[in-house]
């Protein structure tokens, strides 16, 4: 039997809300993890990017909220200014239905006084990056003392970029919470530390990568020189008539110079990287999902939580650093049902190595092509190599 969001007794404002954004039955991880919230169990889940988990946490944190009570009640840490936006945006979604709950998203980079405004408004949910978090403590704008569920989402990732201290430190002022919540693609060292140190008889929830889970994507390789990567990268979208394309860049100076170049040879492009600021970032994210944009160069710190559901292709300019961040990456394409197409350049042997261990990993079959003078594509013949000559002495 299929379990329903009604089967998981939600409250008739959150069924109306979720009926609204079309979502008819939960995901693996949501079936999983709502219940055990809902009974104020702590839970440690691993559970791959593009699996719904906002709402795992976002559902049962919201259900729980009592709107009379004006104190901050649920806490959501995230790594990144973009995935804090992106969760705000999409409990504010759910609160559709529901009267008197407020959500504030607090994160560096943007100014304190608009965020100090939202504080004042009393929000029962705060989404934060842990460092701004601890400033608005240290200021006293926030108290965390009546909080009751804390949630860490893409624990491995904000434990990764330094905020191990940060976190432990919020975690333990939250003196009265009922159950907290980790969420991680990857369980690492550091994850379960924290588990270690402030999880109580927590559930562990499993949700492997299934195959139908997995967005039907074909994907390419190309094979160019190194000085002639951005020429190929330019001839490969003006000859498929791609119209919304993604390209990853792993550094924030390649970002910025494959910007300047194809803007100069006349293409609708921009760019997301660190040293780009934060109002300006947002500006070129929203033109981009309004489809005003054709084309958006990011870093992947810069580009986490982007939800855009119609890419036409992702083109890896580089070849990331790590497996995850490529799966990561051509996530953003074939989305919604719809096939999609990712490409990656590779241009000198330690990026062709790379590809081949990301191949392996993620047990994908990625298709050398080539690219004709005239924008055609055919399949590589890839030459097995001749066996060596045995020399006789």
């Amino acid at each position: 039997m299929d379990i329903t969001f009604e089967s998981l007794g939600l409250s008739e404002a959150m069924l109306k809300a979720l009926e609204k954004k079309g979502y008819g039955y939960p995901t693996t991880i949501q079936a999983e993890a709502i219940p055990h919230f809902m009974q104020w169990k702590d839970v440690i889940a691993k559970a791959p990017t593009g699996t719904g988990k906002t709402f795992a946490f976002g559902i049962p944190m919201i259900e729980h909220i009592d709107p009379e009570n004006a104190s901050v009640q649920g806490l959501i840490l995230a790594p990144t200014r973009e995935l804090a936006i992106q969760i705000g945006d999409e409990l504010r979604g759910l609160l559709t239905y529901f009267q008197g709950i407020r959500v504030a998203v607090l994160y560096g980079g943007a100014g304190i006084g608009g965020q100090i405004k939202q504080l004042e408004r009393k929000p029962q949910i705060v989404v934060a990056t842990p460092g701004r978090l601890m400033d608005h403590y240290n200021r006293k704008t926030i108290r965390l003392d009546k909080i009751q569920t804390v949630v860490l989402d893409e624990a491995d990732r904000m434990l990764d970029m330094g905020f191990f201290k940060d976190v432990t430190r919020i975690i333990e002022k939250v003196k009265n919470r009922k159950n907290l919540g980790l969420f991680s693609a990857t369980i690492s060292q550091e994850v379960m530390t924290v588990s270690w140190m402030y999880q109580r008889d927590e559930v562990e929830i499993t949700v492997e990568p299934k195959q139908e889970d997995r967005p039907d994507i074909d994907q390419y390789s190309l094979n160019c020189t190194p000085l002639e990567k951005a020429e190929t990268t330019l001839r490969l979208i003006r000859s498929q008539g791609y119209e919304r394309v993604m390209i990853f860049c792993n550094t924030k100076h390649m970002c910025q110079r494959l910007t300047d170049e194809f803007q100069r040879a006349g293409l609708d492009c921009d760019c997301i990287h660190g040293d780009i600021r934060q109002s300006q970032r947002e500006k070129t994210m929203q033109r981009y999902r309004d489809g005003k944009l054709a084309i958006l160069v990011a870093t992947d710190v810069a580009s986490r939580g982007i939800d855009v559901d119609d890419v036409d292709c992702v083109i890896n300019y580089d070849i990331p650093e790590e497996n995850e961040y490529y799966v990561h990456r051509i996530g953003r394409t074939g989305r919604a049902k719809r096939k999609g197409v990712a490409w990656s350049m590779v241009s000198n042997f330690p990026e062709k190595a790379k590809l081949d261990e990301i191949c392996k990993f993620c047990n994908f079959a990625i298709r050398p092509m080539v690219l004709g003078a005239d924008g055609s594509l055919t399949e590589e013949v890839v030459k097995t190599p001749a066996p060596p000559k045995r020399r006789f002495r």
